[in-house]
């Protein structure tokens, strides 16, 4: 049990080179499943997330060899077996584990999904679609519980661009007979990552990236190697970071057409942003404007910058308002913001800002992962000193954060959570 401890004030400036991306590896290790040959992917974030879905592999037979570079997974032996109930009700993207077991073995049973407490998060598109693939899916006792006497190709027309949705859908039906065709298809980077590691593998998907995907089935998949791209999501938390502490910071090793929607915005604040081949450097302004922010699919704001970016919005001048459209409830951290002093009031879907001149250091609790990060980024902007609890959350997408914030000069340390009340008693 440790904590986050931050001693506010101090500008961050450097650069950091971001990770490689949860959310695409968290999809990309339940397409492993497909492949009857080794597979090795590199550059997996070392966070929470990723340890748990390894481990959840482990379960169903995968063989796991790590190195310092890389982790090589062999599912040629895989089976299915009853999963750790804890650790797949711990992360959402356990339930993509489903359709590839049901395309290799046809047949699979899981525990319902769980992840950060964010508002509903149905799967009725995952399992609309699965069954359009030719899969029977009943749901008993909290667990799905699926069969098939083999998946074929089908159009499949998904009522709202569910990244997750499309990620499974599309993965599951590699080795149906036939096209699938998915329409109204997420757009997000993670779900190209997703489609170029399936090609590396033998797979034959076409359109990510677009709205309209197009599989053509294979018999099977061989093993391959591939490399995660950046997390697109933790560079946006490092730019934020700059431009709240009014610093410099670059971040390196990204495509800076994924980072436009943060950039923009930062750019309307009043902050400098330079956008370079792989990187991109904010330069943060003494007096940010307040703006208007609306969560949508990809390539609109993304709704994970949406509590980081509130935190940086809380000091901004004028009233801002931040519309969450995809969850209606992630708001776990309008309230802790405003016990350092932020004034956020939610009207509907909708925060509503109103700057103030400074925050101030206060103990404070993460609910979900992503508002953990807006309150470390509170943090470093406030007066004194602040205590960021449940830092579990946090781990779950950022690795070692504490160290990257360091290396841009942060005053930042995480210690153990009896260290801490033993010193405070």
């Amino acid at each position: 049990m440790t904590l986050l401890k931050i001693q506010g004030g101090t500008q961050l400036c450097g650069s950091v080179e971001v990770k490689g991306s949860k959310n695409a590896s968290l999809a990309i290790l339940s397409g492993v499943l497909l492949a009857t040959e080794p597979v090795t992917v590199r550059n997996l974030p070392n966070v929470s997330d990723i340890r748990t879905k390894l481990r959840l592999l482990e379960q169903l037979g995968c063989r796991i060899f790590e190195s310092s570079e890389s982790i090589t997974i062999d599912a040629s032996n895989l089976r299915r077996a009853a999963l750790d109930d804890e650790m797949v009700r711990s992360i959402r993207t356990s339930f993509y584990l489903l359709g590839p077991m049901l395309a290799r073995l046809g047949s699979a049973k899981i525990p319902q999904p769980g992840g950060c407490k964010i508002g509903a998060r149905p799967v009725d598109f995952h399992l609309k679609g699965l069954a359009a693939l030719g899969a029977q899916i009943g749901l008993t006792g909290g667990y799905f519980d699926a069969t098939t006497t083999g998946l074929t190709g089908a159009e499949i027309y998904l009522d709202f661009p569910s990244a997750g949705a499309t990620q499974h859908l599309m993965t599951s039906a590699c080795m149906a007979q036939g096209f699938t065709v998915l329409k109204n298809a997420a757009m997000e980077p993670e779900v190209v990552a997703l489609a170029d590691f399936l090609n590396r593998i033998g797979a034959r998907v076409e359109g990510a990236g677009t709205s309209t995907i197009t599989i053509h089935g294979v018999e099977k998949l061989q093993g391959g190697d591939y490399s995660i791209p950046a997390d697109r999501l933790q560079a946006g938390t490092y730019l934020l970071a700059g431009a709240v502490t009014k610093g410099e910071v670059t971040v390196e090793g990204v495509l800076p057409e994924h980072q436009v929607p943060i950039a923009s915005k930062l750019l309307e604040m009043g902050a400098d942003v330079d956008l370079g081949p792989d990187w991109v450097r904010v330069r943060g302004t003494k007096y940010p404007q307040a703006v208007s922010i609306k969560t949508m699919p990809y390539p609109g704001f993304p709704t994970d910058i949406q509590q980081p970016m509130a935190a940086v919005l809380a000091t901004a001048h004028g009233v801002s308002t931040v519309e969450e459209t995809i969850y209606e409830s992630r708001i776990g951290h309008i309230s802790e913001l405003n016990r350092m002093g932020a004034k956020i009031r939610l009207e509907g879907r909708t925060s509503v800002i109103t700057g103030v001149d400074h925050l101030q250091g206060c103990v404070v609790e993460a609910t979900d992962l992503r508002a953990g990060a807006a309150l470390v980024i509170a943090g470093l902007a406030a007066q004194g000193e602040t205590i960021v609890r449940n830092v579990h959350h946090i781990d779950r997408g950022y690795e070692n954060l504490e160290d990257a914030l360091r290396l841009l000069g942060a005053n930042i340390e995480r210690i153990g959570v009896q260290e801490w009340e033993a010193a405070n008693r």
